[in-house]
């Protein structure tokens, strides 16, 4: 499981294991918070070879079998 910190996810990079349409290696672009402002909830990832993006929750990242932190 990865260790993460969510204050510090912004512009951090992740590599999907089974890429999708050849969206292989994704950069995290925004953050999202909750109402008071306090806590990140859900992450933007945007593909670097297609440049879409996909929200997510950011405990999501922590699943070894999904995703790998940098780019591989």
């Amino acid at each position: 499981m990865n260790r993460i910190n969510p204050e510090k996810l912004l512009q951090s990079k992740w590599t999907a294991v089974s890429p999708r349409e050849r969206e292989r290696h994704f950069i995290v672009t925004r953050l999202i918070r909750d109402e008071q402002d306090e806590h990140v909830v859900e992450v933007v990832l945007q593909a670097v070879l297609t440049r879409r993006d996909y929200t997510l929750a950011w405990r999501e990242l922590k699943a070894d079998d999904v995703w790998q932190m940098g780019w591989k």
